[in-house]
């Protein structure tokens, strides 16, 4: 059996990485006395280390308190990384994969100060008629409109919430506040003729590193054919794909 090769590494690198890597699990800020303990590194060569990471700006020290924390540099090198992933460009295979697998239209929606809007449809029936286009916003009743209410910040949703059920009776209200928690549970949310009658839909999330919904892909046809289950073979699949896709933006499923 052929034996796996070792990459050549600068291991004064990983020691760095690794001390930062420290204040992301402690998760607060950290004495001098406190990281040396925690990490065994000398005193002599710990200086060194957090000098060089405070010079850097990945380390700011806080002369007052006496302690360390992350430095802004590090949320330069996080936003210039989230900011090159396009979600809607990522998204495209996977919508085009699950709707020639399935023969359905897919679509992906993104969340917007105002509800979520559609951004790109791929559709297997161009003949369809599934009453929403680029650019459509979706209601809260929506497939896509619960998956969000399940998944997304409490506060970024209030106001569209609020504005979506003022008029709705109160036995609705109820029954969709009783829906949540399954479709957290499951990953799941179907809705039957949300737009168009004899139309339906299911729709998956796609969350990232800090597992907020920053997109949703839903699946709509004629309502006959699509399933009001997560256990369905067509559900599970789509499914799948938006954990993959979920996983591009950092997002690992809970165990």
């Amino acid at each position: 059996m052929e034996k796996k090769k070792t990459l050549p590494v600068i291991q004064s690198l990983q020691t760095g990485i690794g001390i930062l890597e420290l204040f992301v699990s402690e998760d607060r800020p950290l004495k001098f006395s406190e990281i040396q303990e925690l990490t065994g590194i000398t005193k002599s060569n710990l200086h060194k280390y957090l000098n060089t990471l405070t010079i850097t700006g990945l380390l700011h020290r806080d002369k007052d308190q006496g302690t360390y924390h992350l430095g802004s540099k590090l949320i330069e090198f996080g936003n210039a990384a989230i900011g090159s992933v396009d979600l809607i460009q990522k998204a495209t295979p996977y919508l085009k994969k699950i709707s020639r697998e399935l023969q359905l239209t897919a679509l992906l929606s993104v969340w917007t100060h105002d509800g979520p809007v559609i951004a790109n449809i791929w559709n297997s029936q161009p003949g369809l008629n599934i009453g929403a286009q680029i650019g459509t916003r979706l209601p809260v009743l929506s497939s896509a409109g619960k998956a969000y209410l399940a998944f997304k910040d409490e506060a970024a949703v209030k106001e569209w919430k609020r504005k979506g059920l003022e008029y709705m009776p109160f036995e609705s209200k109820q029954q969709l506040e009783e829906e949540l928690p399954n479709i957290k549970q499951h990953y799941f949310s179907y809705a039957a003729e949300p737009l168009v009658k004899q139309i339906s839909s299911f729709s998956v999330p796609v969350l990232d590193y800090k597992y907020d919904m920053i997109g949703c892909i839903t699946i709509v046809g004629f309502t006959q054919l699509i399933p009001t289950s997560h256990e369905n073979g067509m559900s599970t699949f789509v499914i799948e794909q938006a954990f993959e896709l979920s996983e591009c933006f950092g997002w690992q499923k809970e165990s």
